[in-house]
């Protein structure tokens, strides 16, 4: 039966060639079975040690884990109507097993007796974590609920889980609906070449062209294209998706807070936010709105002079919202005589991704060479990491283009193995690094936008975490077990990477002629790095704070919550027709409610690790090297097997500073 569904295999690398839809089904249905049986044979032998309860029970979900990983993954890369179905139906099904695993009251009581025994002392701290996250994980699913109660909760994790597949497949599927079609000369008057290529429907990139509101389609129409009724026009699209018609989220989204605050009530909690900061770094709700207050004091200055010096340059002090991207981008041609469109031709894909291999070979001491292994699309590589004497540590796939017509926007990092010990030695992790960046057209490479650049670089640093773990207890090596609100460290941390001189300059060649990025463009890059940052963290705060208020306290009208946030976050307020929330996925179908703000925090800590590069000499290659194994040695390879804050000071010698976040950003001097 394994050989005729590669779903039953439950180990090594999914045989994505082999995955159709009428796989899932049955082998999940017989996963089900096997986990059920197993779950019923541990509670009756568990035994309050680490061999006879926490390992038996890491290997009953192992190949559940492993076979709706897949599954998951696909509905993410491969969406179809037939997938849909199948992961739909069974999805319900997936949610009963877990909570019933999770309120276990024989394993619940056996990880009490665990963490109580004389063993505790003798445990690895990466054990003690995992045990301790064990012991919440229970009491979070509704170990201590009353039969009706439980009962209740147990619906809410269904129905949450249901309406957030619905939610991102609304945002999809509104994504997908929306195009608009240019055919003269006056609607493409400003677009540049890279994305009239693009979008051209013709033949020899002739028109018509079709623009969507898939990210290397809408951010450069908005930021170049000179007619601002078309602006306007593919700008409601964007803030109206998924608010209206056969893929309005409006009421599901009020449904999931209305769940969610239930759901906290039930546990004793005051609401959503106080129950997700369980699982999360910051020490309480206050501490978290001080820490964003301060920033917004600052950005909100800065930003508020960004404005007015835009409406000054544009001569307009009625300026828009869809005229606002278009500005920004005329001002920084003026300021700096610089648009990143001339950056394009320099960032090939393949060249990029070369310099990334090398940037990581340079600070942490591996090697990335090609590998071979299934994949679901023609676009996507695969890739082996291997240490300085070249044995294979960790492996990763790389789907780094766009498909509007099956793949969710964004990009993500995902496990598809994660690493531990097993009876035939270290089983080696294995990521999904996914972006939706500009495809290659005709017979040109993918040219990047230098966002597209960063997003990469951010995706890598998420997988680095998971690759270069050397925790082998799977529940607390890569990404496992981190506090959430500190997962983004090394993704962003990588980001700054970008902006480093030998870096760009490696990556930077021009993808006809080879040439070098110009010493003078370089500079200008520079200069123009903090153009409009106030702005843009403004606005990150606004999400922020908005994500928690919607999740703090009795539920609200969620428009009426997003305007009084908006007061103090936001210079031009929302439209009337404004339906933000009803695609904003990080807080409604990701892991991101009531955590949004974790973006913000982990920068801090992100700026703060790459400032110590900055003070060893970002040109001495000695102190470089040693900075980076120390980054790889604490940050990369103790995962969630300690608080974040110890890794942090193990890296850094102390607690976090927001000095080097400010300063980044240019809201302080150098």
């Amino acid at each position: 039966m394994n050989s005729e569904n590669p779903l039953l295999i439950g180990q090594g690398l999914p045989a994505f060639d082999k995955i159709k839809t009428e796989h899932i089904e049955p082998a999940l249905k017989l996963i089900l079975e096997e986990a059920y049986q197993n779950l019923s044979q541990l509670e009756q032998n568990a035994k309050p040690s680490w061999e006879e309860l926490v390992e038996p029970l890491d290997k009953l979900e192992e190949k559940l884990a492993w076979a709706w990983g897949a599954v998951s993954h696909l509905m993410g890369v491969q969406n179809s109507p037939a997938l849909r179905q199948s992961y739909e139906k069974l999805q319900p099904e997936i949610v009963q097993f877990y909570n019933k695993l999770s309120q276990s009251e024989s394993l619940y009581d056996n990880f009490k007796a665990l963490k109580a025994s004389s063993q505790w002392a003798n445990f690895e701290s990466a054990q003690k974590r995992i045990i301790t996250a064990s012991i919440q994980d229970f009491e979070l699913s509704g170990i201590g609920l009353e039969k009706a109660q439980r009962e209740r909760f147990n619906q809410i994790q269904m129905e949450l889980a249901e309406l957030g597949n619905k939610f991102s497949n609304n945002v999809l599927d509104a994504t997908k609906a929306f195009s608009l079609i240019l055919n003269t000369p006056e609607e493409i008057a400003g677009l540049p070449n890279s994305l009239l290529n693009l979008a051209a429907q013709g033949e020899n990139n002739t028109a018509p062209w079709k623009i969507t509101l898939d990210s290397p389609y809408y951010i450069p129409f908005m930021q170049y294209s000179q007619n601002a009724a078309l602006r306007e026009q593919i700008y409601k699209a964007n803030i109206t998706r998924a608010s209206g018609g056969e893929f309005d989220n409006h009421e599901i989204l009020k449904k999931i807070l209305e769940l969610r605050h239930e759901k906290a009530k039930l546990l004793g909690f005051a609401n959503y936010a106080e129950l997700s900061l369980q699982t999360k770094m910051a020490p309480s709700l206050n501490n978290i709105y001080e820490k964003l207050e301060e920033l917004r004091k600052v950005s909100y200055k800065a930003a508020s002079q960004e404005l007015e010096t835009l409406k000054t340059f544009a001569q307009n002090p009625n300026l828009q919202h869809w005229d606002l991207a278009f500005w920004a981008e005329r001002l920084k041609e003026t300021n700096f005589a610089f648009s990143e469109e001339e950056l394009r031709p320099y960032l090939a894909f393949p060249k990029v991704l070369e310099s990334l291999f090398s940037l990581a070979e340079r600070l942490f001491q591996i090697n990335i060479i090609p590998a071979e292994a299934p994949v679901w699309h023609k676009d996507v590589q695969f890739f082996r990491v291997n240490d300085q004497q070249g044995t294979a540590i960790a492996y990763f796939y790389l789907d780094p283009y766009t498909r509007p017509a099956e793949k969710r926007g964004g990009a993500w990092m995902d496990d598809c193995i994660g690493r531990s010990k097993t009876p035939d030695g270290i089983r080696l992790p294995v990521a999904y690094l996914i972006c939706n960046q500009t495809p290659p057209v005709a017979d040109k490479p993918s040219l990047m936008t230098f966002m597209e650049v960063k997003t990469l670089f951010h995706e890598f640093g998420h997988g680095l975490q998971h690759m270069l773990t050397q925790i082998d207890y799977s529940d607390a090596a890569g990404i496992n077990n981190i506090e959430w609100d500190a997962v983004e460290l090394p993704s962003q941390f990588m980001e700054n990477w970008c902006y480093e001189e030998k870096t760009l300059k490696n990556m930077a060649k021009h993808y006809q002629t080879g040439e070098s990025l110009p010493q003078e463009l370089y500079k200008k890059l520079l200069a123009s790095k903090n153009f409009m940052s106030g702005s843009g963290i403004l606005r990150q705060l606004h999400f922020s704070l908005l994500d928690l208020e919607l999740h703090n306290g009795e539920v609200k009208d969620p428009e009426s919550v997003r305007r009084a946030i908006g007061e103090n976050t936001l210079l031009i307020q929302p439209l009337p027709e404004d339906a933000f929330l009803c695609s904003f996925s990080h807080i409604f179908a990701g892991g991101y409610s009531a955590g949004y703000y974790s973006y913000k925090w982990a920068e801090i800590l992100s700026a703060d690790a790459f400032a110590a590069f900055e003070e060893a000499g970002l040109e001495n290659e000695k102190a470089i090297a040693l900075k980076g194994e120390l980054f790889k040695n604490t940050v990369l390879a103790l995962g969630g097997s300690e608080h974040p804050l110890v890794v942090f000071k193990k890296f850094r010698n102390r607690e976090p500073q927001t000095e080097a976040l400010l300063r980044h950003s240019g809201l302080i001097a150098k």
